[in-house]
């Protein structure tokens, strides 16, 4: 729940040459781009607030021009922001192979693998792309982010700094670093660099959001909250601080607010899965034995998460949970269970839980 960046919108592109948001060098051995393949594309464009129209005539694109890989890259942009992370994957990394230097692309597909909860992943495509292109300040905090997830804090923290050194008060660039402190434990460098960050952009979202992770990791959840709504106000779009503030009430218990949190980001993204997976853990926190249509609506939401991810750990592991132990279908757990433990790293933190639960199974 503390993802710090979030992807771009679909934006206007340069028709005329083939070009995106970013400088591209594309690759020599492509043909020209197919005229009716530009043309569905700068239809969907145009429709972008109809994001299934704007998805329909992109899909369109690509099959008309496999190499239009503006097309695939807005593609892969509108099919994250619906929650369709398995097929934006596909996009984005077919586009980011026929346009190596493009920063938007690789960014985007960097932050698709950090929610698919495969940061090594990210690190695979961002890593040679800053070595390749030291001063892509973007894609340097993308891969700050993965590294910290992928639990490599010190290498993270240096190209943190490599950020800085280049824009010394960028303010995603210190927010990042102090989240990564914060990984480290570090609780004290991690609230400095934040203050700091909040002198350069007070109003900044992602450094106020920040602020509140920091906050939640002294145990101020009262702060946290404000901090969290605060994110909310500043960028409504942005969904994250919902899911944090969402987090927060699961984590006190307070179930019922938890469930409005997640379910007001499920209605900007529908197909959000951490959303989902949340709304699910806040569900079950206000079923009972005599009340068990919470229970139910849980189960659905988690099968519906897994119909479209179905390696999601976070799904896996809370539908086997609720089979285990609250609708007591154990023989209904095991399959969703045996698959968490045989996906999961050892470092997952619930994974002795799975494997205790396993088990008691039979």
């Amino acid at each position: 729940m503390t993802r710090l960046t979030s992807l771009v919108a679909v934006a206007l592109l340069a028709v005329a040459c083939g070009g995106g948001a970013a400088k591209v060098e594309r690759a020599p051995v492509l043909p020209p781009a197919n005229p009716k393949a530009l043309g569905k594309m700068v239809q969907a464009v145009q429709s972008a607030s109809e994001r299934q129209r704007a998805i329909a005539l992109l899909r369109e694109a690509v099959k008309i021009d496999p190499n239009l890989w503006e097309a695939r890259y807005n593609l892969g942009v509108l099919l994250a922001q619906i929650g369709d992370l398995a097929d934006a994957e596909q996009e984005l990394s077919k586009a980011q192979s026929l346009a190596p230097n493009a920063e938007d692309v690789v960014v985007a597909l960097g932050e698709v693998r950090r929610r698919l909860e495969d940061p090594k992943g990210a690190v695979a495509v961002l890593e040679p792309f800053v070595k390749a292109n030291p001063k892509a300040v973007a894609a340097r905090i993308e891969l700050v982010s993965a590294l910290r997830e992928a639990g490599d804090v010190e290498l993270a923290i240096r190209h943190a700094r490599e950020v800085l050194v280049r824009r010394s008060n960028d303010p995603n660039a210190l927010a990042e670093l102090a989240m990564s402190h914060l990984e480290r434990g570090e609780v004290d460098a991690a609230e400095l660099l934040v203050k700091e960050a909040e002198k350069a952009a007070p109003d900044n979202a992602v450094v106020v959001r920040t602020s509140g992770l920091v906050s939640l990791k002294r145990g101020d959840d009262a702060v946290a909250f404000k901090r969290f709504a605060k994110a909310s106000e500043l960028d409504p779009k942005d969904t994250t601080a919902r899911l944090n503030t969402g987090t927060v009430l699961l984590n006190a218990g307070i179930y019922d607010k938890a469930v409005e949190e997640f379910r007001g980001v499920l209605a900007v993204n529908p197909d959000d899965a951490m959303a989902s997976i949340g709304l699910a853990a806040a569900l079950r926190g206000t079923g009972s034995r005599d009340k068990q249509g919470p229970y139910l609506e849980a189960e659905k939401i988690l099968k519906q998460v897994l119909e479209r991810e179905p390696k999601n750990l976070s799904a896996l592991f809370n539908l086997g949970v609720l089979y285990a132990d609250y609708l007591k279908k154990p023989s209904e757990a095991k399959p969703h269970l045996t698959k968490f433990v045989d996906l999961s790293p050892k470092a997952h933190p619930a994974r002795e839980v799975a494997q205790k639960i396993l088990s008691g199974t039979k």
